[in-house]
């Protein structure tokens, strides 16, 4: 899709409802559930198919007061409680395994829930249950007179190709760091950092190797496994900004991954066939204000975590919470509290959880990096993390997320 922010919509069929959101993950569908149960029709914009957004394979840990989120406000319930659950990472570091219990610290865990399966529940619930009007496989989607109290949308369907236009009061800007609603706002909004590296994401049909996360701190590079499911565990291993999947063949891919992941006494690797080998560029960025006008920016449209942390998918439900919230106040009551501090009650969180990647990649990196400087520092912080129980406490609560809105 395509976005250009006009000054008046072009000619072509007519809709209108109160709120579009443009996207269908997990902002967008949640933002949508949150309209629906408070009787406020919108109306979803997906590039997409259905079929492939209940399968792109995306994140997969959600942390504990996001399911209270979702619980609270009806959604995901049986698919949450059925989710595993995990209370404690492991890190290897020299050979050595160390666990970190994370759950003994906070009282909280994560529940382990892939983005496909609560997307397939979030699109079951808005469009099946709650009625929710959705249109999949648009394109060049265009935003109009975001500015004004008279906003409107304007796509091409994807079954007949005629543009159709939505008026609306307002505009939920939830479709992705690759979207189109955030070429609405000037580029100069944006705060960039790269890390200068990638990570080869791996999806295995193998059995978890552990019953928790493992990061491997390797002078050869980093690498995680992630428990997906019974039969499939998320890898991850570092390599070059820029490298080709293509590099990475099956026999390549497993030696490495052995390599990392050692420690004595730990379980060997459960080796499967890779039904997934794509590279990410790690990165992040900051959209800020989240708003222009009529338009609310959530999700990665606003801002991009790169998946050092977990936090991606968490934050996106962060701001369906905060922006589902307040449209439905505003919509139904008139009161325009949350709408105007929306933006700032996101980035607290935003920023907080930019800052543990930061400080969690130089853990991962420090080893890899080249730099014996880097590489003592990582040491040192990690020994500090293992055995200073203050230090251990105030990691715990930001990688569980149970205070991030200092």
């Amino acid at each position: 899709m395509t976005s250009r922010s006009s000054s008046h919509a072009p000619d072509g069929a007519r809709q209108r409802f109160p709120v579009v959101i443009v996207g269908a993950g997990p902002a967008g569908l949640t933002v949508g559930n949150i309209l629906r149960a408070a009787g406020v029709d919108c109306l979803v914009l997906e590039a997409e198919t259905r079929e492939f957004i209940e399968q792109r394979p995306r994140a997969g840990f959600v942390e504990e007061w996001a399911v209270r989120g979702l619980r609270q406000r009806g959604l995901a319930g049986e698919l949450l409680e059925r989710a595993p659950t995990q209370t404690e990472c492991e890190f290897r570091v020299d050979g050595a395994g160390h666990r970190f219990r994370y759950t003994e610290l906070t009282g909280h865990r994560h529940f382990v829930c892939p983005q496909p399966l609560l997307v397939t529940e979030l699109v079951r619930e808005y469009a099946d249950v709650r009625g929710g009007a959705i249109a999949f496989g648009v394109r060049d989607v265009r935003l109009h007179d975001i500015g004004t109290d008279r906003p409107s949308v304007s796509y091409r369907c994807a079954d007949t190709g005629e543009r159709r236009v939505v008026a609306c009061d307002f505009v939920a800007g939830c479709d992705g760091a690759r979207g189109v609603t955030r070429t609405a706002l000037p580029a100069e909004r944006t705060s960039r950092h790269d890390y200068g590296i990638g990570w080869l994401a791996l999806l295995a049909e193998a059995p978890p190797s552990s019953d928790c996360v493992v990061f491997g701190i390797h002078p050869g590079g980093f690498a995680a496994h992630m428990a997906r499911s019974p039969q499939v565990t998320r890898y991850y291993l570092e390599c070059p900004s820029g490298d080709d999947p293509d590099n990475w063949p099956h026999e390549r891919v497993w030696t490495e991954l052995r390599r990392r992941l050692a420690a004595t006494g730990a379980e060997p690797l459960t080796e499967g066939r890779l039904i997934e080998k794509r590279v990410l560029e790690m990165h992040n960025y900051v959209v800020e204000p989240m708003v222009s006008g009529r338009l609310f920016l959530a999700g990665d449209a606003a801002h991009l975590t790169a998946p050092i942390a977990a936090k991606g998918m968490n934050l996106a439900l962060h701001d369906a919470f905060l922006l589902g919230d307040a449209l439905a106040a505003r919509l139904t009551t008139g009161d325009e509290q949350g709408l105007r501090g929306y933006g700032a009650a996101s980035l607290r969180r935003v920023w907080q959880y930019q800052e543990f990647s930061l400080w969690l990649s130089d853990v991962f990196h420090g080893a890899s990096s080249g730099d014996p400087f880097r590489a003592g520092t990582t040491l040192a912080r990690l020994r500090r993390l293992l055995a200073s129980p203050p230090a251990a406490a105030a990691f715990a609560d930001l990688y569980i997320g149970k205070h991030a809105d200092y």
